[in-house]
């Protein structure tokens, strides 16, 4: 729960510190001179006088005896005095003789045996000494209650000369302030000159206080609708906290009127209550300087770029976007180009692929008179797995078998899956000897760890059969290459398969195989 409390305009605020400085100062002279008449000295006197004539006349009653005449004559003091609550005449050591009003109620005697401005003794004399006492019994000099405060004269006079004076200064300085309004000093045709522009504009002297501010500026805050003439800026909170100013780096406003030249580009975010998105501008200060040079304060515009940086937001979530689009179109074109080249099974290359790198990359090593081998390799008995396992351990045994292939290979080697149960491997810079070498590792990869891959089937046991052929024996191409592998690798199936054969001619089939293993034992 919020208060909203009462809150007095400037003048009036001004017209109350003037009325409380002129009762001071009264109450000050009346210390000095006593202006005010002291009410307890004034009672004092007349209270005696009443007590004493009153004394002298019950004297005089009682010489004679007549107790009757000194009754009616109390009576008669009472109701013409209304200070007076009662009265009685006591003989000393006795009981009253005579009384007015309610006087065992009223009469309360000082312990000494004294007179107070309330409780009145005086002694009466008979053959000249003391006979007895006049009492008298007087209402309090300050009132008792809150409505005899309300009507006791010193309080009104206070009151209403309070209230006379705050009247008096509060119509007089409305309308002198009227004449020192710096905003008077604006004629309104520039003010309304000033309410059409488009941007922000604000004017301060040079002691920093606002002198004009146009619409536009003070369409900026809910805040901004107050007047905010003849306030200092740096009051302006909601203006202010966007600049994070500091002792090292000024207010634009400080920094044009001290270097007596503009500074602008100065970014500036407003928050506003209740929108999420924050006024954004462009400052810009330019000092105002008289016609000798002399600084008269700052004129600092404010240019509203918030429709623009909003553009620029949802530019630059297009652009973001746009990038991601750009890297999902990337990654599918990677993915089609690798469903385009890559068999789906074994992701081995295609043999549309395989020819499509395979032909430049001949005839480059072919100039260069570089060696290339290939390597033709078919798993064993292939059709056995699928007759006796069905076609699905048929797959898995292809990707076994491809997987083992690939795990001895130059990145620069080049593997396909020629076949159906068939693999081609192209190696670029390789001798027979190192090709044949690279064969016999992968025949013994695959029949030591291939069968290990198929979990459906524990214990099968798979083998694949070889065949390498050179470039150095006459192949004018990839596909005469790859002819003279496939027949090295029929020449390893005649032989009993799961083993390795080089092509060596059409009369020496296996005979460099042979050769090789020697070699190599």
């Amino acid at each position: 729960m919020s208060f909203h409390w009462f809150t007095l305009n400037p003048v009036a605020r001004i017209a109350l510190g003037l009325v409380a400085l002129l009762m001071s100062l009264l109450m000050g002279a009346d210390m000095v001179f006593g202006l005010i008449p002291d009410r307890s000295d004034t009672a004092r006197q007349i209270r005696q006088q009443i007590s004493e004539s009153l004394a002298v006349q019950a004297t005089a009653l009682l010489q004679t005896g007549d107790v009757a005449t000194l009754q009616s004559t109390l009576r008669a003091v009472l109701e013409r005095n209304n200070e007076l609550r009662s009265v009685a005449v006591r003989q000393d050591g006795a009981n009253i003789i005579a009384q007015a009003g309610e006087h065992g109620r009223f009469w309360q005697p000082p312990e000494d045996g004294s007179s107070t401005l309330t409780q009145v003794r005086v002694p009466v004399l008979a053959n000249g000494r003391e006979w007895g006492e006049l009492q008298l019994a007087f209402r309090p000099v300050l009132p008792e209650t809150f409505t005899e405060w309300l009507r006791y004269p010193t309080l009104v006079a206070l009151v209403a000369i309070s209230i006379g004076s705050f009247i008096a200064f509060y119509l007089y300085l409305r309308r002198v302030l009227e004449y020192l309004d710096p905003a008077k000093a604006i004629p309104e045709r520039v003010r309304t000159a000033f309410d059409t522009l488009a941007e922000g504009v604000m004017i301060l002297d040079k002691q920093g206080r606002v002198v004009l501010a146009n619409k536009t500026f003070r369409n900026f805050h809910p805040a901004a609708h107050d007047d905010m003439t003849g306030r200092p800026v740096v009051e302006l909170s909601w203006l202010v906290e966007g600049f994070h100013a500091s002792p090292e780096n000024p207010y634009p406003w400080v920094r044009a009127m001290e270097s007596r030249s503009n500074v602008g580009d100065e970014t500036l975010e407003i928050a506003r209550p209740g929108e999420d998105e924050p006024l954004r501008a462009i400052v810009g200060c330019s000092p105002i300087l008289d016609g000798h040079g002399r600084l008269r304060g700052c004129l600092v515009n404010f240019s509203d770029v918030t429709v623009l940086h909003r553009i620029n937001d949802q530019l630059l979530g297009t652009l973001v976007d746009l990038e991601a689009s750009k890297e999902e179109i990337r990654r599918q074109n990677e993915e089609l180009h690798r469903l385009a080249t890559r068999d789906p099974m074994t992701g081995c290359l295609n043999r549309r692929a395989f020819f499509g790198a395979a032909d430049p990359l001949y005839a480059k090593l072919k100039e260069e008179g570089a060696e290339v081998c290939c390597i033709m390799s078919d798993i064993d008995h292939f059709k056995l797995f699928n007759d006796r396992y069905g076609h699905a351990v048929g797959d898995q045994v292809i990707k076994s078998v491809a997987k083992c292939l690939g795990t001895d290979l130059r990145e620069v080697d080049m593997l396909c899956r020629y076949g159906g149960e068939e693999f081609c491997i192209m190696l670029p810079n390789s001798t027979v000897k190192q090709a044949f070498d690279v064969a016999e590792r992968l025949r013994s990869a695959i029949e030591n760890h291939a069968g290990a891959a198929v979990r459906d089937i524990p214990g099968i046991r798979i083998t694949s059969s070889f065949g390498v052929a050179s470039i150095k024996l006459g192949a004018k191409d990839p596909a005469e290459l790859i002819d003279q592998a496939d027949q090295a690798l029929y020449q390893s199936k005649q032989n009993g398969r799961n083993r390795v054969s080089i092509w060596a001619g059409e009369r020496s089939v296996g005979v460099e195989a042979e050769a090789a293993s020697e070699a190599k034992a």
